[in-house]
């Protein structure tokens, strides 16, 4: 027994009642890392105002979580087998914790980047921890029954973080959007220590650092040269040239690593299937669509449409259900249809609904709003179960393991760089647009020739000025959201290819626990 666990109780000595309690620890812990992965994006706009950044910079702190977390998720297998599962498990929920309410107390981007850094690090390991206590808390015959348990609070989290977020920032604070997991972190730490057991510890067990290591620093490089190099004009900077290179060099060192190294952190052997290395692909295209464009939908709704926070999280929290809804129907669907025409199914829904997008305007009704969000939730969660069936249903079990860390990875990377990508195109077009119809403003344009107008928007008043500076900022930032959507469809026309490569899987079931897993 580990020191960290508690004597024996009566309660502790029925298996019943200990599972249940260690279900109730486990969903808690996964509830609040998938509810950190969106509860922060209505709180974006506010969080903007009071630390005083641009939204380019504030769009960190959704992509440092995901960065931190997208690179701590590899080597959780051999830390769970060194450490024993009860210890890291604690140790990540308390950590997690902690970064939380750093993050709420955080007083500038900075330190609200560093902290969230902290949180995605200590996040990374608690669905997959979670996960693993479900298996092996419960016997055989009811593991089913334990992974729809698990696979809910996983899917639960999306759904509720947008509208949950609104609630807290409205009512109380952006702050409380962190702050809420300090009661819900305290007791899963001594839930977890009372009720679990601990796993064999093997001290002995040797982990490929360098291949980690290379891989952590090209990923890190990479991300840091999306999110600064609008704001130091990219190549011109010394900085980007560095960033750059230090993220060429670590992707190369990794391969060439794990080209020649005898246990490398990702073995090579894993790309061999084939229907795995496409689905790899078409993980990262979905990756760059799953935040991205809940990302962007969201400053829109609340600036420009000016929504009150809590109404823009109803709204944004939509797009979960339809997700809830779609992975209700594909499990049974996959057993009579090919997974692939799902697929194409789920991704034809997506695209539409991007393209849909494109036509938002201040106009636009909730309803209308409602609606596509709904068909693109709809889209994605026909995508995820058939597609992650598809990816390992003939992936040789000795790769599974090392095959799901690297799809984590892969989806997590995608969903970085799209988050990246779509806030510098967005401030990059805003600002070009905002010039272009500045050029319109002259003492010949018609509407400012017009009586009714010409007193209101008189360039050569103050006020006149700002009307007009407004006015185009406002339409610049119209045009600009409608170039981010376009340019979103274009990325997802991207996959449909890819499914002329997928081979038609031998079986039609998904190893246990992989279907919820690809949501989170």
């Amino acid at each position: 027994m580990s020191a960290l666990a508690t004597p024996a109780t009566p309660a502790a000595e029925s298996p019943a009642l200990r599972r249940g309690f260690i279900t109730i620890c486990v969903m808690m812990a996964t509830i609040m890392q998938a509810l950190d992965t969106t509860i922060a994006n209505v709180a974006l706009p506010y969080m903007q105002g009071s630390l005083g950044t641009t939204q380019d910079q504030a769009s960190w702190v959704l992509t440092s979580y995901i960065v931190a977390a997208a690179i701590m998720t590899s080597p959780l297998g051999w830390m769970s087998a060194r450490f024993g599962r009860k210890r890291l498990f604690i140790a990540c929920t308390a950590g997690f914790t902690v970064a939380s309410m750093l993050c709420g107390a955080a007083q500038n981007i900075e330190q609200m980047v560093l902290f969230r850094l902290l949180q995605g690090v200590f996040g990374a390991a608690l669905v997959p921890l979670s996960q693993s206590v479900m298996l092996d808390s419960y016997p055989l015959e009811q593991r089913g029954q334990a992974m729809a348990i698990w696979g809910m609070g996983v899917m639960l989290g999306p759904i509720m973080g947008p509208t949950l977020g609104g609630w807290l920032t409205e009512y109380y604070s952006w702050r409380w959007v962190f702050f809420v997991n300090l009661p819900f972190g305290i007791v899963t730490v001594l839930g977890l220590a009372a009720f679990m057991h601990e796993t064999k510890v093997q001290k002995s067990l040797s982990f490929d650092w360098t291949g980690f290591l290379a891989l952590s620093v090209g990923i890190g490089a990479l991300q840091l040269m999306l999110d600064r190099g609008e704001q130091v004009g990219w190549f011109d900077s010394m900085e980007i040239v560095i960033e750059a290179t230090l993220g060429f060099g670590g992707f190369y060192i990794f391969l060439a690593h794990a080209l020649t190294y005898e246990k490398p952190f990702i073995p090579i052997q894993i790309f061999k299937d084939r229907n795995f290395s496409v689905c790899l692909v078409f993980m990262f295209i979905i990756g760059i669509i799953l935040l991205a464009s809940i990302a962007l939908l969201t400053p829109f709704i609340q600036v420009l449409m000016a929504y009150p926070v809590l109404d823009a999280g109803l709204l944004l929290g939509v797009r979960g259900i339809g997700t809830l809804v779609a992975m209700m129907l594909v499990g049974r669907l996959l057993r009579f249809v090919d997974g692939r025409l799902l697929v194409f199914a789920g991704l034809s829904l997506s695209t539409w609904s991007l393209w849909m997008s494109i036509g938002f305007s201040p106009d636009t009704s909730a309803h209308h709003i409602e609606i596509i969000s709904a068909v693109q939730g709809f889209g994605l969660g026909f995508v995820f179960v058939p597609l992650n069936t598809i990816a390992f249903a003939t992936l040789p079990a000795q790769y599974r393991t090392d095959g799901t860390a690297l799809w984590t990875l892969i989806r997590s990377i995608g969903s970085s760089i799209g988050i990246s990508i779509v806030f510098v195109a967005l401030v990059n077009k805003s600002a070009m647009f905002h010039s272009q119809l500045s050029e319109q403003i002259t003492p010949f344009n018609d509407a400012l020739r017009n009586p009714d107008w010409a007193g209101i928007l008189n360039p050569a008043t103050d006020a006149g000025r700002a009307m007009l500076d407004q006015m185009v900022s406002r339409e610049a930032s119209i045009i600009a959201y409608a170039n981010d959507f376009q340019l979103m469809t274009w990325i997802s026309l991207l996959a449909f290819p890819l499914l002329l490569l997928l081979r038609k899987p031998k079986t039609r079931s998904a190893p246990s626990g992989h279907a919820a897993a690809a949501m989170e």
